[in-house]
């Protein structure tokens, strides 16, 4: 039961770090694994790609595809909705973080 619970709370935190990155530079499902691996987050190519497709679908990133080494790559870019629901994000992150960091 708990995993369930976290597994809802932390996929808004997954929802933030991808339209980060994908401000900063234009990113792919495999980088975007073992970035959020980094920071803790394990999950699988078909748990992230559902995420980014949602995402596409919501407008908050646009897709290119490239043939990288004959193979085609998607790489996903922040839009200018996602902008905004970015620094929303990370508005409302910031006040919940003063609000519980002394706890």
């Amino acid at each position: 039961m708990e995993e369930k619970v976290l597994r809802k709370l932390f996929l808004g935190f997954i929802h933030i770090h991808i339209l980060h990155h994908a401000k900063e530079e234009p990113i792919y499902g495999s980088w975007m694994l073992d970035e959020l691996r980094q920071h803790g987050y394990e999950m699988s190519a078909g748990t992230l790609y559902p995420i980014l497709h949602g995402m596409e679908a919501d407008g908050l990133l646009t897709k290119e595809e490239k043939n990288i080494s004959g193979k085609i790559r998607k790489y996903y870019t922040i839009t200018e909705k996602g902008d905004m629901i970015l620094m929303e994000a990370r508005k409302k992150a910031y006040e919940l973080f003063k609000e519980i960091k002394d706890e």
